[in-house]
C-alpha cells in the first residue's frame, strides 16, 4: 500500500497575525512531502511513526464525537495493526508543516463523506475542512488553524482575508529564466517547536503595548506584503518586507533563535537580504527574501538556502 503525495507548505505572510485576522498567504512547497505507506521490514522511524499514529487514531475517536466529520476507523486500526507510517521528507519542527501533510493524508483515506479537491470549493466548504483539520491538527500543536493541512490536502496557494474568510489564490507568473531576487528558506540547524511559541504569544497579547504593536504594526504591513506579493509589486513589497523584519526583530526576539539576531540585523542594514518567521519560530527555517539572491548568498554562505520562489 502508498497513498498519494502531500506536500509541505510555506506560510509566507501571516505567521502570528492570522491568530488576529490579519491577512495571510499560504503557499505549497514540493521539496517535501510525505504518504501512507505500509512497510515490508519496518526500520525505527517506521515503528515510531506507526505508534505516533496508534495516538493520533485515538484522538481521531474522540473528536468525531462532536459530529463535524466521522472516520473509518476500523480500517484505520486494521491498516495500524499492518504496520501502516507515514513516509515523510518533510523536517518536523521547521516550519513546514509536516504535521499538517500527515493530517491531510489521514483525512483524504479514512474521512467518511470527505471533501474532495475535485468538488466545486465554496467559501462554506473550505471553512467545513479548515475546521475539521484544526480540530485534527490540535493533537499536535495544543491548538491549530487548519491551514497547513487545507494547503497540503489541495495543494493550492490560500490567500487568508481573516479567521473566517479563505479563498485559494493565483501567484504572479514566475519566470523561467533565472531572476535576481528570491525568496529562500534559510536552515537554522535548530528544531523548533510550535506549542511553547504559540503560548509565549499568547502571553505576550495580555500586554496591552504588545496588542497595540499587533495591530498598528504588525498587522498593517503583513496585509501591504500580501497585497504587493499578489499584485506583483516586488519594489513596494520590498519596502514593506524591510518594515516587518524589523518589527519582528524588536518584538519577537524570543522566537529568533539567539544565534540568529545579528545576522537579521545585518540583513536590514545592509539590505542584502530581509529575514522572518517561517511558522512559529524557536528554530527550523528562517524565511529570507531579496532582490539579488547572488548577493544574498555570498553575505550568508555560512548557511544552507534553498530558493522557494523567484521573482
Amino acid at each position: 500500500m502508498k497513498g498519494p503525495l502531500f506536500y509541505s507548505k510555506i506560510l509566507l505572510f501571516g505567521e502570528y497575525g492570522i491568530i488576529k485576522d490579519s491577512k495571510g498567504l499560504s503557499i505549497p512547497y514540493n521539496f517535501f512531502k510525505g504518504a501512507l505507506k505500509v512497510a515490508v521490514q519496518p526500520d525505527e522511524n517506521a515503528i515510531a511513526s506507526n505508534q505516533s499514529l496508534q495516538r493520533f487514531a485515538a484522538h481521531l475517536e474522540d473528536i468525531q464525537d462532536n459530529s463535524v466529520v466521522a472516520f473509518d476507523l476500523d480500517t484505520l486500526n486494521s491498516d495500524l495493526a499492518k504496520g501502516m507510517y507515514f513516509d515523510s521528507s518533510i523536517p518536523q519542527g521547521y516550519g513546514v508543516g509536516s504535521s499538517g501533510a500527515l493530517v491531510a493524508a489521514i483525512y483524504d483515506k479514512y474521512a467518511d463523506n470527505k471533501i474532495t479537491v475535485l468538488e466545486n470549493l465554496t467559501r462554506d466548504k473550505l471553512l467545513k475542512l479548515k475546521s475539521i483539520f484544526g480540530l485534527m491538527e490540535s493533537f499536535f500543536h495544543g491548538n491549530s488553524s487548519g491551514l497547513d493541512p487545507l494547503n497540503s490536502y489541495l495543494s493550492l496557494p490560500i490567500l487568508i482575508h481573516s479567521k473566517n474568510d479563505i479563498e485559494p489564490a493565483g501567484l504572479p507568473y514566475q519566470s523561467t529564466n533565472f531572476q535576481k531576487g528570491a525568496v529562500f528558506l534559510l536552515d537554522s540547524g535548530i528544531v523548533g517547536e510550535t506549542a511553547p511559541m504559540v503560548n509565549l504569544f499568547m502571553e505576550k497579547m495580555k500586554q496591552e503595548g504588545f496588542r497595540n504593536m499587533l495591530k498598528n504594526q504588525f498587522v498593517k504591513h503583513t496585509d501591504a506584503c500580501v497585497e504587493d506579493f499578489l499584485q506583483g509589486d516586488v519594489n513596494s513589497l520590498f519596502t514593506n518586507i524591510k518594515k516587518l523584519s524589523n518589527v519582528v526583530l524588536d518584538n519577537f526576539k524570543p522566537m529568533i533563535p539567539q544565534q540568529f539576531h545579528t545576522l537579521w540585523k545585518k540583513g536590514l542594514e545592509t539590505n542584502a537580504y530581509y529575514l522572518k518567521l517561517c511558522g512559529s519560530g524557536g528554530g527550523g527555517y528562517i524565511l529570507g527574501f531579496t532582490e539579488d539572491f547572488e548577493k544574498a548568498q555570498s553575505e550568508l554562505k555560512d548557511y544552507k538556502l534553498e530558493v522557494v520562489y523567484n521573482f
